[in-house]
């Protein structure tokens, strides 16, 4: 394996296999260099949505069956976006109760003793292992994810994922802010990147930074223009469809 010319930065803190959709023209770009791969996390490498789910199940079950169906619903719709934002959505908007600070807080624990242990033992997305192992050292990987930055750390060095990437990026720091900081810190040429994401969060922030996209198909549905895989089996071919020099 050849070593990459990035150096680790662990301190910062900061399912066959078709295309779907054929790109949009904004992302069908004539780039030579692939310079940096930045990776959601749940559903793109690693199969834990449904592990999400059941514990939004669980939190507001409490409230009936009704507002669990629309938390969950709102839940795979916005994939990528905090916890927290999440169940104060949940009680501001689907509930209309009050949410004191102690009580999101209390809340969010629960929803972290519910899921850390099942995702850190939860199977890869087929094709995701495989396509790390043959690309690190060739791109800077870099995880961005809605996960709180510390239980996503914790999670990806307890499944020995970290030797991949220069850096595992979470909440409460948006996605957006996340890429303009290693944006500025290696002088990325952002079109010479590529974002791989299964949520409409992930999309979007491919196109508030500019970013090539790659959809990763679970309970969101994207756009007609956007390529979607159903897993990363293919997902080499996929990037060598964008970028020249891969």
């Amino acid at each position: 394996m050849r070593a990459s010319s990035f150096t680790q930065e662990r301190s910062l803190p900061i399912h066959h296999v078709d295309i779907i959709h054929a790109p949009h023209p904004i992302f069908k770009m004539n780039v030579k260099k692939l310079q940096a791969l930045f990776f959601d996390f749940d559903g793109v490498l690693i199969d834990s949505n449904f592990i999400k789910n059941e514990a939004f199940r669980v939190l507001f079950q409490p409230y009936g069956d009704h507002v669990v169906s629309e938390v969950i619903a709102h839940h795979q719709q916005h994939g990528g976006i905090s916890r927290v934002e999440k169940i104060r959505y949940a009680f501001e908007k689907i509930m209309r109760r009050s949410l004191t600070e102690d009580m999101l807080q209390q809340l969010a624990t629960q929803y972290s003793q519910l899921v850390a242990e099942k995702v850190t033992a939860a199977p890869w997305i087929a094709g995701a292992k495989s396509f790390l192992d043959e690309i690190q050292g060739r791109v800077p990987l870099f995880v961005i994810s809605g996960t709180p930055q510390e239980e996503l750390q914790t999670i990806i060095r307890q499944r020995n994922m970290a030797h991949y990437f220069l850096a595992v990026m979470g909440s409460p720091v948006h996605k957006p802010d996340h890429i303009k900081v290693l944006q500025q810190r290696y002088n990325f040429n952002l079109q010479n990147c590529l974002f791989i994401g299964d949520a409409h969060t992930d999309h979007q922030t491919a196109l508030t930074c500019n970013i090539p996209f790659i959809g990763i198909q679970g309970d969101y549905i994207f756009p007609d223009y956007v390529t979607v895989l159903p897993d990363c089996t293919s997902l080499k071919a996929a990037i060598s469809g964008i970028f020249h020099s891969f």
